[in-house]
C-alpha cells in the first residue's frame, strides 16, 4: 500500500515511475506552457512534476496529505513543501493560479470538501489538473503501483463531479498507454505506444488527465441546517426554521 510518501518516491525513482512521470509532463507541458508570474500548487504527491515550473513559476508549493508525510524538497534549495489537511489548506482565499491534483482523489476520504477547498484558493480565473487513474485502464490493476491503490475513475465521473463543485471542464486526456509490466523491452517500447495505442484503444490509458477552471458567477453551495447567525451577547445560534403550520393558517 502506497500509504507513505517514501513509497511514492521509491516509486519515482525506479524506471516505471519514470516512464509515469515522462508521460504526464508532456500534458502538463503543453496544457500550461507558460507560468511566468504565476503561482502553481501541488496537492497530493507532485513533487516530481512540480520541478518543470520551478524556474517558471513566481511561486511553486507542495503540500502532502497528513497522514502520508512529507520531506524536503526541492532538495537542496529552500523547503518549498508543506504537510496539512487537504481539506483545511494554509493557503490565503483568492491567491493561486494553478493547482496540479495527483495521488489525491482516489484516496481521498472528504473529496466534496477538499475540491470545495482547492476552489476557495483558485484565483477567478485560475486553473486545476486532476490526474487520476482510469477505471478501464491497466495501471488501475496494477496493485505494486501507486495508481493500483484506491479509487479509480471514468472520466465522465471526473466531469460531473468537478461540475458539482463548482469546477467548469476544459479538456481532457487519457494517457499512459504503455502496459504496466516491467520489462526493459517494453519500457523502451514507450514512446512507440503511446503515439499509436491511443487510436488503436482509445479510452484505455492507465490516466485520466483533466484540466477545469473556477467557476465564478456561483459561491459554494451553503447547507441550510449548518447555518448560524449572531445575535447581541447570545453568541451563535441556529437559524429559526419557519413555522409552517402558522403560516398556512394565515393563508387559510
Amino acid at each position: 500500500m502506497y500509504r507513505s510518501i517514501y513509497d511514492l518516491k521509491d516509486f519515482y525513482n525506479n524506471s516505471s515511475g519514470d516512464l509515469v512521470r515522462r508521460v504526464v509532463q508532456n500534458h502538463l507541458g503543453s496544457w500550461w506552457d507558460n507560468v511566468k508570474d504565476l503561482r502553481v500548487v501541488g496537492i497530493g504527491y507532485a513533487q516530481p512534476y512540480l520541478g518543470m515550473f520551478l524556474d517558471k513559476a513566481e511561486r511553486v508549493i507542495s503540500i502532502s496529505p497528513a497522514g502520508q508525510g512529507t520531506y524536503h524538497w526541492p532538495d537542496p534549495k529552500k523547503n518549498l513543501a508543506a504537510l496539512a489537511e487537504e481539506s483545511e489548506l494554509p493557503i490565503e482565499t483568492n491567491s493561486v493560479d494553478r493547482v496540479l491534483l495527483i495521488h489525491s482523489l482516489e484516496h481521498a476520504e472528504l473529496l466534496r470538501s477538499n475540491l470545495q477547498e482547492i476552489w476557495r484558493i483558485l484565483k477567478s480565473n485560475g486553473r486545476l489538473i486532476v490526474v487520476a487513474p482510469n477505471r478501464r485502464g491497466l495501471w488501475s490493476r496494477a496493485e505494486w503501483s501507486p495508481f493500483g491503490q484506491g479509487t479509480p475513475y471514468s472520466r465522465d465521473q471526473l466531469r460531473f463531479f468537478l461540475r458539482d463543485n463548482l469546477f467548469v471542464y476544459e479538456r481532457s486526456a487519457c494517457t499512459l498507454y504503455t502496459p504496466p509490466i516491467r520489462w526493459n523491452i517494453v519500457r523502451n517500447a514507450s514512446d512507440t505506444m503511446e503515439k499509436y495505442l491511443p487510436w488503436l484503444f482509445p479510452g484505455m490509458g492507465g490516466l485520466h488527465v483533466v484540466e477545469a477552471s473556477k467557476q465564478i458567477y456561483s459561491g459554494l453551495p451553503q447547507v441550510a441546517e449548518n447555518r448560524v447567525i449572531v445575535r447581541g451577547r447570545h453568541g451563535l445560534l441556529p437559524s429559526p426554521v419557519p413555522d409552517m403550520r402558522t403560516n398556512n393558517s394565515k393563508i387559510s
